[in-house]
Parts: C-alpha cells; sequence; structure tokens
C-alpha cells in the first residue's frame, strides 16, 4: 500500500442514523461505600447487561450503583444544541464513569467533521463535571478520603444503526477504509495508508452485518443492539484511568521513599519512633496500591473467548492496559524493596545500638570498680 490519502467518505447520499456515545471518567476517592451511597441519592445496583450468547460468567464482581442524571444540556459542534441522557457508573473502588448520548442524522462528510472536533474533548469533561459536582458533594460522607482529583479519561463510540440505504460492514470495510480509520482517529483530514491501516488493524464482526472497530481514542460500532459492548468499553476506559491514578500516584510515593533511604544512608544513630512511623507508612502503601490494582483490574470478570471479552481484549491492547498494570506492579515491588531495604537498615541499626550500649555498661562496670578500689 502506498502513503497517499485515501478517500474523504462514502459517495452516498443518504444519511447516517445514530448515535454518539460519550464517556467520561473520573476518579472520587479510595473506596465508595455504596449502601450508604444509596441512602443519600436514588440509585440501583448494576449488573452488565448482556445477549443471550454472553455467559453468565461475565458479570461484575461487586456491581456498580447507576444513578440516572437529568438530561444535559450541551452544544456540541457540528451538532449544535443537545440534550443529552446521561447515566453515572459508580463503582466502589472510586471511580465514577458517566455516560452520554447524542442522536444524530449526518452525512459522512458531517462525521468526519464531527469526528475531527471532538479530537478536544473539552466540552464534554467540563458538563461532566457540572453535572456531577452536586452529586460528588451530596456523597462525599460515603466517601473515604474523597478527593476529586484532575485526571480524566474520555472515550467516543460511534453507533451506526444499520439501514438499507446506507453501506453494510463490508463494504464499509472494502470501499471506505480511510473514512472509518477518521472516525476512530477523531480526525477530518484524510490519513495515509499505513495509517488506515492501523487504525482497521483490530475489528471484530459477530454476523455479516455487523462491525466494531476500536482504536484509542474512538470506536466505530455497526450495530442496534450492543448495550453489553458499550458498557464493556465505557469500563476499559474507567480502567485506563484508574491505572493512571495508581500509576501517578506510586511514581510520588516512590520519590519520598527513595528520600527516606537517603535519609537513612547519612544518619548514624536514627530516631526509632520515626522508623517505625515510616515503616508502618511504608507498609501501608504497599498493601494499599496492591488492593487497588486488584480491585480495578478484577471488577469485571471478562475471561474466555466470548464476543464481550474479546472486545475488550481488543480495547485493553489499544489502552496498553496490560504494559500499565506491569509498571504499577514493579512500582509496587520497588516499594516493597524499599521497605525491606529500610526495615533492614532499621534492625541493623538496633543491633548496633544495643552493641554500643552493652560496650558502655561493660565500660561503666570497668570504671566503677576501678573508682571503688
Amino acid at each position: 500500500m502506498s502513503d497517499m490519502p485515501a478517500e474523504a467518505g462514502p459517495a452516498v447520499s443518504a444519511p447516517f442514523g445514530g448515535i454518539l456515545h460519550a464517556f467520561v471518567a473520573f476518579d472520587w476517592g479510595e473506596e465508595v461505600d455504596l449502601e450508604r451511597a444509596r441512602h443519600v441519592l436514588p440509585a440501583e445496583l448494576h449488573s452488565l447487561p448482556r445477549r443471550l450468547r454472553t455467559p453468565p460468567s461475565i458479570a461484575y464482581q461487586s456491581p456498580p450503583l447507576r444513578f440516572a442524571l437529568p438530561p444535559l444540556d450541551l452544544i456540541v459542534p457540528v451538532l449544535g444544541r443537545a440534550q443529552a441522557p446521561a447515566e453515572l457508573m459508580l463503582f466502589d473502588f472510586g471511580s465514577a464513569s458517566l455516560a452520554m448520548r447524542f442522536n444524530f442524522r449526518l452525512t459522512a462528510a458531517d462525521l468526519s467533521r464531527l469526528a475531527g472536533e471532538l479530537a478536544d474533548p473539552t466540552i464534554f469533561v467540563q458538563a461532566a463535571r457540572d453535572a456531577l459536582k452536586p452529586m460528588f458533594d451530596k456523597l462525599r460522607d460515603a466517601i473515604f478520603q474523597p478527593e476529586w482529583i484532575d485526571l480524566s479519561e474520555e472515550y467516543f463510540v460511534f453507533q451506526l444503526i444499520p439501514e438499507p440505504s446506507t453501506p453494510s460492514p463490508p463494504q464499509l470495510l472494502a470501499q471506505f477504509p480511510g473514512w472509518l480509520a477518521g472516525l476512530v482517529r477523531l480526525e477530518a483530514a484524510p490519513l495515509s495508508d499505513s495509517e488506515i491501516a492501523e487504525a482497521l488493524r483490530l475489528r471484530l464482526s459477530y454476523s455479516p452485518d455487523d462491525l466494531i472497530v476500536t482504536d484509542w481514542t474512538a470506536a466505530v460500532v455497526v450495530d442496534r443492539d450492543c448495550a453489553e459492548i458499550l458498557e464493556t468499553m465505557a469500563f476499559a476506559n474507567l480502567q485506563l484511568l484508574e491505572f493512571r491514578h495508581i500509576d501517578k500516584r506510586l511514581d510520588g510515593q516512590l520519590k519520598t521513599a527513595y528520600g527516606l533511604i537517603h535519609q537513612l544512608a547519612h544518619r548514624w544513630l536514627p530516631i526509632w519512633r520515626t522508623h517505625a512511623r515510616r515503616l508502618r507508612v511504608l507498609r501501608e502503601l504497599h498493601a494499599e496500591f496492591n488492593e487497588m490494582f486488584e480491585r480495578a483490574s478484577d471488577a469485571l470478570t471478562l475471561v474466555g473467548d466470548p464476543y464481550v471479552a474479546r472486545v475488550y481484549q481488543q480495547l485493553a491492547g489499544r489502552f496498553h492496559l496490560d504494559q500499565w498494570g506491569q509498571n504499577i506492579r514493579r512500582s509496587i515491588a520497588v516499594l516493597d524493596g524499599i521497605y525491606q531495604s529500610v526495615s533492614g537498615q532499621a534492625a541493623t541499626y538496633r543491633i548496633e545500638a544495643l552493641e554500643i550500649i552493652v560496650v558502655l555498661l561493660i565500660l561503666f562496670e570497668i570504671v566503677l570498680a576501678l573508682y571503688r578500689h
């Protein structure tokens, strides 16, 4: 394939009907008491929607709370002013995911323009923050160590509803790959053939009438009934946020821990209580980060070869979740190593101090004996 720009979009007069799904994920704190939160604001425990083909083993380990929100009033480029239905998923490990839906009926060219505008998700993030701020304030007492950090993750899904007047999934892939690639790359300008190939590299179809193409920033789903797929995508986006958050916190704690080793290396006789307190903090951090990572990793059971599990695996590959997980595990192992090092140094200092005390006592006994004689 050459690196020449490809076509801008399907040359069809009929517009595409569908839904733009916008997912925005935040971290609200260390842990959420979901039962207590249900008593503060009306919500329901949520189960993963599933098709008949999806086995019951695909499920949330700890079901999140689902909050229905009033429609959000946004002015979206290309779409104009829209009243977007919205709902919040709140997980017990402190993460929140807001889903917004925007109906559209647009030409291929307008969809490309919309994709290009979505490359800057600021209006969606700000709308999500504005809508959720009152909820966060009311739920503070149900959150352990509540803190709404600036970090967020956004993901967009173009759900195209199959119609007789629009190209089928095989036609889209064969005749208009550049247009599809532009949607998932959120790029309105033509892409090179190599970029198109990479953008369309990960795709799935369960039947000739449906299609899923996933990329880092967005996905295209050609299907009518895809609730479980959409929720799986929102969860993967939330996992990415949580892994980034854990990794960032670990980096900060590792710098502090390295500083502790440096301090101890330049002390001859440290204060025991200081050692005990810092060792306890290191041990607690190790346990805390381990628990945070495991809960975020295992919140949704997606194992085996069911279609929805393969969708998750593709998106996890796009998000490099395995690499994030490896980085976190390495950092946790380093934190444990620092704990062992500091603990070993503290034990060595104690032994040396006891030896010095014994020598001083012997010298004192000798001096006392000489003085008496």
